[in-house]
């Protein structure tokens, strides 16, 4: 099983506590896996393969340096919301699931973690009266989708930083006939990382 060791192959300029909290993780959702399902079980040897650095690509291809507030949609079991959190904990992050053990779960975690720049909310982001400065988001829902949820929720201009797999090229596209000021940027996640379950990944960025 590859270990949180491998977070140090990629990013050099994490602190002592970072690395700390990246090795807790995996006790926690393993703990708490046990009692409810927010990983398939079989994919725990890949946790910090598949669920953790695959959240941080956000950090390699994302911009979060305006960022004051950044909402996490649909985030499962905490991706990318929780690794995010644990390299900006001057951002404020609400990670949103509209099931509600999953949140509790997430919850749970942060507090673990002692990230007290993580609020979980069950809830779909669309209810929220909240606004946001970005959204981050992980194979939740096609870009136009979360285009739309988000429609009311903005702080200033659309900000999207987007974890996808596959063609993109019609989902894209379709994006783009929405609303056709949009800039959309596709960045293979391959070109960072060299382990083969990301050959096909991408980050989105979606803006003004």
């Amino acid at each position: 099983m590859v270990d949180h060791s491998i977070i140090e192959n990629y990013f050099k300029d994490f602190t002592d506590k970072q690395l700390e909290q990246f090795a807790f993780m995996f006790e926690l959702y393993e703990t708490e896996n046990a009692k409810v399902n927010v990983i398939s079980r079989k994919d725990m040897d890949n946790f910090y393969i598949h669920h953790v650095l695959h959240s941080l690509a956000l950090v390699k291809f994302g911009d979060f340096s305006d960022a004051q507030t950044v909402v996490d949609i649909g985030t499962g079991g905490g991706f990318p919301g929780i690794p995010l959190a644990i390299v900006f904990p001057e951002i404020e992050f609400f990670l949103v699931d509209s099931i509600g053990k999953k949140i509790r779960v997430v919850q749970s975690i942060a507090n673990d973690l002692g990230l007290t720049n993580v609020t979980a909310r069950n809830s779909r982001v669309e209810s929220l009266p909240n606004k946001f400065d970005m959204a981050v988001a992980r194979a939740v829902a096609p870009s136009i989708e979360l285009y739309r949820w988000m429609s009311k929720n903005w702080k200033r201009q659309p900000h999207f930083s987007l974890l996808k797999g596959g063609d993109l090229g019609d989902e894209l596209n379709d994006l783009i006939q929405e609303n056709s000021r949009l800039e959309v940027k596709v960045e293979s996640i391959a070109s960072f990382y060299s382990e083969p379950f990301f050959e096909t990944k991408k980050v989105v960025n979606v803006g003004h």
